[in-house]
């Protein structure tokens, strides 16, 4: 199950007063060993690791263990260098990479690779934050992709949160890579930069980009396949094999379930939508306490649990498996996976038109309002890096992108000076910029 995460640095705290508190916690705790309550139960957790594991927190000790050729050699046969187009896609190239470096690890937290923005990266290299150098918890103590690795979960690890000082500078945000098949940790995919990485925004971006690069591998080791004689995943169908059920959980249709047999369909209610979703998006299984996470901001017992899963149960039939943990008994396939399929393959084009609208856009479920934030990320963010006008015009021309500034900007930057699209773009620039007090549009960059 993965973990709703609260950002390292919730909406509406002060970056500088919560960095000057955790530096103020982060000293009590390497000079006298007491921990305040203003550090994270999992940074807590992770710096004690780390001064038990005796490293020192003056500086990361990161040793490079690998030559040059021997890591040329590592790299190029690791399961996680057919991610490295995907990840230079929605990451480093265009307008997301701007101000961070993104870094690929092995499963023991050595960076594979390390690319993006070249003055952050400078500066990251003086701290031996460098490919081919061991991140591991022993290793740099608390850091997001070495703390990742332990803790076996997506975090973010702000300022001061870092056990060795000179890391504190920087904050992260780390998710680990899954083969899809096993649920093995193949690596972790961290992004590194200044305070804004520690935002809930960038940690979406980076869980829709694993998200991305996890169907990608899966893909192409054959663990997700397009059954012959299906449609092709831009018409909105996705990856579906001969005899599987597809659920709909994107636009106005979002809610119909198409059985496995041709012309079974049946319209689902909103709970029971939220549920088989829920349940495709985790396929080892949830627990009822899981579930009730998933389903509810505030507590469900066990009870209302129970009931729902067995009221699903009477419409779908054998689509819901009997066993516990709760889990589906054969594979659903949701129209969500079309449009990370056609991502995946790099067609951001075919994405968009695989997308009618948010995903189960009435559920107020947290898991499903998580779900749905990483798609919507994880689609802007391709959008951004592709620096396409035809994505860029079709996003904006739906409801999530009509107020995108970052969006508009970069269609207004890309379209021929004194056309239809550049006017339309420097027109809702300049009414945003009323609406929203950001920059007039005539101070655009071409």
């Amino acid at each position: 199950m993965r973990r709703r995460e609260v950002p390292a640095v919730p909406p509406g705290v002060d970056p500088s007063a919560l960095a000057a508190s955790l530096r103020s916690a982060h000293e009590a705790f390497v000079t006298t060993g007491a921990l305040e309550n203003a550090v994270r139960p999992v940074v807590a957790s992770s710096w004690r690791r780390s001064a038990r594991n005796g490293v020192d927190p003056e500086q990361p000790l990161a040793p490079v263990d690998l030559t040059t050729a021997e890591l040329v050699a590592y790299r190029r046969d690791h399961p996680l260098a057919a991610a490295m187009p995907a990840v230079r896609r929605l990451l480093v190239d265009g307008a997301v990479g701007d101000g961070i470096v993104t870094a690929l690890t092995d499963d023991v937290g050595r960076l594979l690779w390390v690319e993006g923005d070249g003055k952050v990266r400078k500066a990251v290299d003086r701290v031996g934050f460098v490919e081919g150098a061991s991140w591991g918890e022993e290793y740099a103590g608390t850091n997001a992709p070495g703390t990742a690795i332990a803790a076996r979960r997506a975090l973010q690890v702000f300022s001061a949160e870092h056990f060795t000082r000179s890391v504190q500078p920087w904050s992260c945000s780390a998710v680990p890579v899954r083969d899809l098949a096993t649920r093995r940790v193949l690596g972790v995919l961290d992004v590194t930069g200044g305070d804004h990485v520690a935002s809930g925004l960038m940690l979406s971006l980076v869980r829709a980009t694993v998200m991305a690069v996890e169907l990608e591998l899966a893909a192409a080791t054959g663990a997700l396949r397009i059954g012959a004689g299906e449609q092709d995943p831009r018409a909105g169908v996705g990856p579906r094999a001969p005899g599987t059920a597809r659920l709909e959980v994107l636009g106005q249709n979002a809610g119909i379930l198409h059985g496995p047999d041709p012309g079974a369909s049946k319209s689902l209610s909103l709970r029971h939508a939220e549920l088989l979703l829920l349940l495709a998006a985790n396929p080892r299984g949830l627990s009822g306490e899981e579930l009730a996470v998933h389903l509810h901001q505030d507590h469900l017992s066990d009870v209302t649990v129970r009931a729902e899963v067995w009221r699903l149960r009477r419409a779908v039939g054998p689509l819901l498996g009997e066993s516990r943990p709760y889990r589906l008994a054969v594979p659903l396939y949701t129209d969500a996976d079309a449009v990370r399929t056609a991502l995946a393959s790099g067609d951001v084009l075919g994405a968009l038109a695989s997308y009618p609208g948010p995903m189960l856009v009435r559920s107020r479920a947290p898991g499903v309002e998580r779900l749905r934030a990483e798609l919507s990320a994880e689609l802007r963010a391709s959008v951004l890096a592709s620096q396409d006008p035809r994505a860029l015009e079709r996003w904006v021309a739906t409801d999530e992108g009509a107020e995108d500034w970052q969006a508009w900007q970069a269609l207004a930057r890309l379209s021929t000076t004194g056309s239809p699209r550049w006017a339309r773009a420097h027109g809702r620039l300049d009414l945003l910029s009323r609406e929203l007090g950001v920059g007039p549009a005539r101070h655009l960059r071409r």
